[in-house]
């Protein structure tokens, strides 16, 4: 099986911000929620769709950062914290979904629904995928920050190289932020 290369689109806050609009106004009350969570979470899509409940609310109580381990990366756990608005939905995700025991997504079923979501919004489905969520807010703090090594921390990468590598970041932009600095 030929490995496909890493997608390099992330969305923009223009697109989030739609993309949030129209699942709210369609009442998407899951869609949404696992929208703002992986945008917020930053996880791999298989990471993501193996949270549980009680991952993110043990005993009915929403936790501030819900911890979780990578199936690829089994000997590390890194902690992610939602924002408010991510809180909110899944609270609102909770209190009406109907609890089922052993349902959950599949990733494909998962990466039809970015898909879905993408082309609400009319964007070209086929140029984002589920990494291109993972990647969004961590790409956003880096343009903000210029800094590499909180972006490795939320993404849990363990080499600083592999984070700019998966951030796509070139000598180019290290120069902008060089000729943004005054002394």
């Amino acid at each position: 099986m030929e490995r496909r290369p890493h997608r390099r689109t992330q969305a923009e806050p223009r697109h989030i911000w739609a993309i949030r609009q129209q699942l709210k106004n369609a009442n998407r009350i899951r869609d949404l929620a696992l929208f703002n969570c992986a945008i917020d979470a930053k996880l791999r899509g298989c990471d993501l769709v193996k949270l549980r409940v009680s991952d993110l609310a043990p005993g009915g109580v929403l936790r501030q950062r819900a911890t979780s381990c990578s199936r690829r990366r089994v000997d590390r756990s890194c902690s992610k914290s939602p924002s408010r608005r991510a809180r909110r939905s899944r609270l609102g995700w909770f209190a009406a979904a109907p609890r089922q025991p052993g349902e959950h997504l599949s990733i494909r079923q998962y990466a039809r629904l970015v898909g879905e979501w993408v082309a609400l919004i009319d964007l070209e489905p086929t140029a984002y995928g589920t990494h291109s969520l993972r990647r969004t807010k961590v790409a956003l703090v880096y343009k903000r920050t210029g800094n590499l090594r909180a972006c490795q921390l939320l993404l849990g990468h363990r080499k600083l190289e592999s984070t700019v590598r998966y951030l796509g970041i070139e000598v180019d932009d290290a120069l902008a932020l060089s000729e943004q600095t005054e002394i």
